[in-house]
Formats: C-alpha cells, sequence, structure tokens
C-alpha cells in the first residue's frame, strides 16, 4: 500500500537526518521514527477514508434513485484508492456485488462478492445464498461460517444462515445454529421464534426482521410483488385522508 511505503520512507528519512544533525541517542531517534512513520499514516488514511466515504454515500443515493448501473460505475472508479489503503477494494466488491445481487444478476454479482470485505455480513451472506442456489452446499456453510464469526452479534445473520441450512435439508444444524445465535445476541426474540418454529416442524418466519429481509431474495417473488402492491396501496390511503 502507498500510504505505508511513504510513511516508512519519512520514518526512516527522519531517523536518519536526526542521527546526522542532530543526535545519536537512541531513544530521540527512535520517538522521531515512530512519529514521523504514524502521523503520514494517519493523515493519508483519514484523506483517503473520506473519499471512499463519499463515493459510497453518492453511489447509495443512485441506487435509491433507480440507477444502478451509474453507482455500479462510480465504486469502479473508487477502485483507484485501494494502493493506498487496506482493504478499500474488497468494501468496493462488496458494494458492487450487493447492488448487482439486489439487482438479481446473481451470476454477475458472484465473482464480486467473492472479493468482498469479509467483515461485511450482507455481502457475505449474500454470497452464501448465491452459493446455496447453485447447490454448493460446503461453500455455502464456509462463507456463513465466515459471516458469523466477523459479526456475531448481528442476530439476521444467524437467521439467514439457518434458513439455508433448512433449505438444504439440514434443519439440526439449523437450530444449532439459531441456538448460538440466541446466546451472542441477547436472546434475541427472532431467533428464539425461529427455533420452537424450526423444533415443531415447521418453516421459519424472517418477515420480523423488517424490509431487509427482501433485499437477499430468499422470498418467491409472489410474495414480494403482494407486499410492494400492499406497501403502495397503503400510501394512496394515506394520501385521501
Amino acid at each position: 500500500m502507498l500510504n505505508m511505503v511513504i510513511s516508512l520512507t519519512l520514518s526512516t528519512l527522519s531517523a536518519a537526518l536526526v542521527m546526522k544533525f542532530v543526535t545519536d541517542s537512541l531513544p530521540i531517534v527512535m520517538a522521531v521514527s515512530i512519529v514521523s512513520f504514524f502521523l503520514p499514516f494517519i493523515l493519508i488514511v483519514r484523506v483517503v477514508m473520506k473519499k471512499v466515504e463519499a463515493l459510497m454515500m453518492s453511489a447509495q443515493h443512485d441506487v435509491q434513485a433507480n440507477r444502478a448501473e451509474k453507482a455500479i460505475a462510480s465504486l469502479k472508479q473508487g477502485l483507484k484508492y485501494g494502493q493506498w489503503q487496506f482493504y478499500v477494494k474488497q468494501q468496493i466488491f462488496s458494494q458492487i456485488g450487493s447492488i448487482l445481487y439486489m439487482k438479481r444478476d446473481f451470476n454477475e454479482a458472484v465473482p464480486y462478492l467473492e472479493k468482498g470485505f469479509v467483515r461485511n455480513w450482507v455481502s457475505m451472506a449474500m454470497l452464501g445464498i448465491a452459493y446455496m442456489k447453485k447447490n454448493k452446499t460446503k461453500k455455502m456453510i464456509e462463507t456463513f461460517d465466515q459471516a458469523v464469526s466477523s459479526s456475531r452479534k448481528e442476530p439476521m445473520v444467524y437467521a439467514l444462515y439457518a434458513f439455508c441450512l433448512d433449505k438444504v435439508g439440514e434443519r439440526q444444524k439449523a437450530i444449532s445454529i439459531l441456538q448460538k445465535g440466541l446466546k451472542k445476541t441477547a436472546n434475541d426474540e427472532r431467533l428464539q421464534e425461529n427455533i420452537e418454529l424450526l423444533q415443531a416442524g415447521k418453516k421459519m418466519k424472517m418477515k420480523g426482521f423488517g424490509d431487509m429481509w427482501y433485499q437477499f431474495h430468499l422470498e418467491k417473488q409472489g410474495a414480494l410483488i403482494k407486499k410492494q402492491t400492499k406497501m403502495m396501496t397503503g400510501r394512496r390511503k394515506q394520501v385521501v385522508r
């Protein structure tokens, strides 16, 4: 990363100049070297991350305005910041993959999601679901294990994992994942409800997670259309009042 190279160069140069022109005292030289490394490093990180955050916000607004292609194009331009800061490329790949996934361009989304940021549990869950849809159960499990490991306190990631496990016939393992999530999320009521449903031989209920659930495209298309129609009807009624 360029910020690391620049910071190390400045640190080394500062130490050499102090030793040559000021003092050869090791504690002083070390102090100058450390300060000369961290000051530019932190400054570069802040500048780069502000640019990346602005890019992410702009892409989010484009997505909300149904300009997904524009959002993806902007994000791709931001890949240049990856040479300056660790994990920037991975975060951008996660965003691009998530946008493509939400558009139902699953095949196109997967390569981006695979290169995404492991701590982005949403994109990791999307990747896991994509593997499930392709009947790649082993990869699905590996991906969800990573998602859960990096987002231990997020109830929905456990629910999505369990939902997919139940889909592939692993009901007992699904119950085990939900029980694990229950301990990590301060006894989340939605997880408890789904444990009881699976133990009773019934299907999980995910609507308790709100609209976020629908972006994962695990609901049947008809149910999603019905929900959207209901929302539009409700808005019309509010306008009439």
